[in-house]
C-alpha cells in the first residue's frame, strides 16, 4: 500500500556539501560551471541501466595481495553501511575504490613523483553492499603524497569511493580519511565543505570490532546518500589531483 503520507525529500543543508568553484582547490576555477544549470530530463535508460552485479562487474575486495603476494604497508579492513536519508539501507550498491599505495604513489601514469611503486598493489577494488546495505573491503593504509595545489602541499591520507545507483546517472563519489591525520586541517579539498560536522562526516572511525586481531586494525565508514545528513560528495567529480 502506498504512504497515504510520505515524507517529503530534505534538501541539503547550506554549507554541508562543497561548492562548485572552491578558490582554496585552484583546479576547480578552471572546471567549474560558469552558467546556471540547466536541469535535464532522466530517460529510462539513463536511470535504470547499466544492471551493476557481481556477474557483470566482478568484485575485488581484498586489494592487499596480488596473485597472493602482499603488499607492503599497514593492512586494514574497511566496513560500512550505504543508507539513505532516513536510515534504512541502499542495498545491492555497487562501490569502486581506489587509492594510492603506502607511499603515496598511485599505480597510474600520471603519477609520476618520487615514490616507490608495489607491484603487489595495484589500489583499485570493487563491491557490493549486500541487503542490509553493509559492504567490507581489506586494503593498505595508503600514504600521504604531494600535489601542486599550492607551496608544501600535501595531501593527507585517504581512499575515494565511487557509487553507482541503478545508472551512470546516479553517481556519488566521495573520499574516505582517516581520524588524527594532522594533515586535515591544512587539506583545501577536506576543507571546501564548509560544515565542520558535514566534514567530519568523511573520516572514518577505528573500530575495534572491525580488527581483526594479529592480522589487520579496522574503520567503519557509513556513506548517507542524500538529505540532511548526507556525505559531503568530492566537489571535483574525478581524480584531478595535480600529483
Amino acid at each position: 500500500m502506498d504512504d497515504p503520507d510520505p515524507e517529503p525529500f530534505r534538501p541539503f543543508v547550506p554549507g554541508t556539501q562543497p561548492p562548485y568553484d572552491a578558490p582554496p582547490y585552484r583546479s576547480t576555477a578552471l572546471r567549474h560551471p560558469a552558467q546556471p544549470l540547466v536541469a535535464l530530463p532522466h530517460t529510462i535508460t539513463e536511470t535504470t541501466g547499466p544492471q551493476f552485479s557481481p556477474a557483470r562487474f566482478p568484485a575485488v575486495i581484498d586489494i592487499s595481495v596480488v596473485d597472493g603476494r602482499a603488499a607492503v604497508g599497514e593492512r586494514i579492513i574497511v566496513e560500512g553501511r550505504v543508507l539513505d536519508e532516513d536510515g534504512r539501507p541502499v542495498p545491492h550498491t555497487m562501490i569502486e575504490i581506489w587509492q594510492a599505495n603506502a607511499a603515496g604513489r598511485y599505480h597510474h601514469p600520471r603519477d609520476q613523483h618520487a615514490a616507490p611503486l608495489d607491484g603487489n598493489f595495484r589500489g583499485t577494488g570493487r563491491v557490493f553492499a549486500d541487503a542490509r546495505g553493509a559492504y567490507r573491503f581489506t586494503t593498505i593504509k595508503p600514504g600521504a603524497y604531494p600535489w601542486r595545489n599550492h607551496a608544501n602541499a600535501w595531501r593527507p591520507n585517504h581512499i575515494h569511493y565511487s557509487l553507482f545507483g541503478p545508472g551512470f546517472a546516479t553517481r556519488l563519489i566521495t573520499q574516505m580519511y582517516f581520524p588524527g591525520d594532522p594533515l586535515l586541517p591544512l587539506d583545501p579539498i577536506f576543507n571546501c565543505v564548509p560544515d565542520a560536522a558535514a566534514r567530519n562526516r568523511l573520516v572514518a572511525a577505528f573500530d575495534i570490532g572491525v580488527t581483526q586481531p594479529e592480522w589487520a586494525l579496522g574503520y567503519r565508514f557509513d556513506i548517507v546518500l542524500r538529505g540532511r545528513g548526507a556525505t559531503p560528495a568530492d566537489p571535483a567529480d574525478d581524480h584531478e589531483e595535480q600529483v
